[in-house]
Formats: C-alpha cells, structure tokens, sequence
C-alpha cells in the first residue's frame, strides 16, 4: 500500500472525517484527497467511509485499515531529505542589437530625431 494514501486516510481520520478539513490541514487539493481515498478503498476492495446524515462514518473495513496504517506508517523510513537549490538561475542572453556607444553631439543611434 503506498503510505502517501495510508497518511491521507489517516489525516481523514484525525480531523473527524471532515475531508476538507484534513485536505487543508494536509496542503493538497480537495480532489486530491478524494481521489486517493478512493485508490485506497480499490486496492482495499471494500468502503472505508459511509455517508449519512450528519457526515461521513468510518466503516468497519475502515477501522481495521486504521490500525494496520498507523502501524505502517509508524514502521515507514522517513522521507529523503529535499536538496537545498540555490536561490537565482541562469543569466539570459540579451536578443536585441544591444546598445552602441553614444558619440558625443551625434543622434543616438536607432533612434529618431525629435522633430522642433
């Protein structure tokens, strides 16, 4: 089981099966939630939440994943360390003509003369 859909399933939990709000608490998108319970809940092959009138219930297919995923997720290595990128980039190459140098008491070059 990827343990990204155990931590999810976990975090639906935690925050009293309101989804948006372990979709918040976790810094993804709501639809990104559903979709990985329900990924979850295939490779399950059984409902881990029910609907009904004042929210959604953990079923009891739910309550013994409950279980195994804390113990999963508690025994997972912890994630690789992202590495660290330098702030700036690479410097871009001018397209342009680029400037000439300014002779003094001539136009500019490229450009017009203001008319009087």
């Amino acid at each position: 089981m990827n343990i990204t859909h155990l931590q999810r399933f976990v975090a639906v939990v935690d925050h009293d099966e309101h989804f948006p709000r372990a979709a918040d608490a976790l810094g993804i998108p709501l639809a990104s939630l559903y979709t990985s319970i329900e990924k979850l809940e295939e490779e399950v092959g059984h409902p881990l939440f029910t609907r009904d009138g004042a929210g959604w219930r953990l079923t009891p297919a739910g309550k013994l994943l409950l279980e195994e995923a804390k113990l999963q997720i508690a025994a997972a290595p912890a994630p690789a360390a992202k590495p660290v990128v330098k702030a700036g980039g690479k410097a871009k190459a001018s397209k342009g003509k680029g400037r000439a140098p300014i002779v003094k008491g001539q136009p500019k070059p490229y450009k017009k003369r203001q008319g009087r």
